[in-house]
């Protein structure tokens, strides 16, 4: 099978991790034109023979998995390149990279925000997390597969055994529970309607 003949839901879904990919070969190049070589080369690797993605694990995991062997192959290929950029980054470099020849910033600096919101959001996060692992068990669990990690309703239900409606049930229960509790330990008033 080539890439002509790979089907068109096949190529959508590589299409939609590209960026994913693309995200992992520039954190672990540093080089944006060869993490874009890295991802076309594994895009086209896993076009022309889509019979060797088994469905054992996610086409993610598959894909990531095809890159990283690319990713060594960008590193011997341009291994004399990246010695000597290394072994010439003696600082002086990022200056020029950073600031213009009058010493402003070269390009517009992204806005770091308030750090006391910062501050109060991580605040509210290690409050949430409290609050989630008071949720019994499968409720608990059932979150967790859902809203964090994002996993589709269909699997939850396949992997748990439950119906999709037993799903929203506990679902809802279970956010019910982090309202109330978020109300106690966050707001510090008891939910409308909750116990007190």
């Amino acid at each position: 099978m080539t890439a002509q003949t790979a089907s068109a839901d096949y190529c959508s879904q590589i299409e939609v991790l590209r960026p994913v990919l693309l995200k992992y070969a520039r954190l672990q190049l540093r080089n944006p034109a060869w993490a874009e070589d890295a991802v076309s080369e594994t895009v086209l690797a896993a076009l022309e023979k889509p019979q060797a993605f088994a469905g054992n694990s996610q086409l993610k995991t598959w894909l990531i998995g095809i890159l990283k062997h690319k990713l060594v192959d960008q590193i011997r290929r341009n291994s004399r390149e990246m010695s000597t950029t290394a072994s010439s980054d003696d600082g002086e470099d990022l200056d020029d990279l950073l600031f213009a020849a009058d010493g402003h910033w070269r390009e517009m600096q992204h806005d770091w925000g308030n750090p006391e919101d910062a501050l109060r959001q991580l605040d509210f996060m290690k409050v949430l997390e409290a609050c989630v692992e008071k949720l019994p068990g499968q409720q608990g669990r059932l979150f967790m597969m859902r809203e964090w990690l994002e996993l589709e309703s269909d699997e939850i239900c396949k992997e748990l055994a439950i119906t999709p409606t037993n799903l929203w049930v506990i679902l809802h229960r279970a956010r019910l529970r982090l309202r109330e509790c978020l109300q106690l330990g966050w707001f510090g008033a008891p939910a409308a309607g909750g116990a007190t």
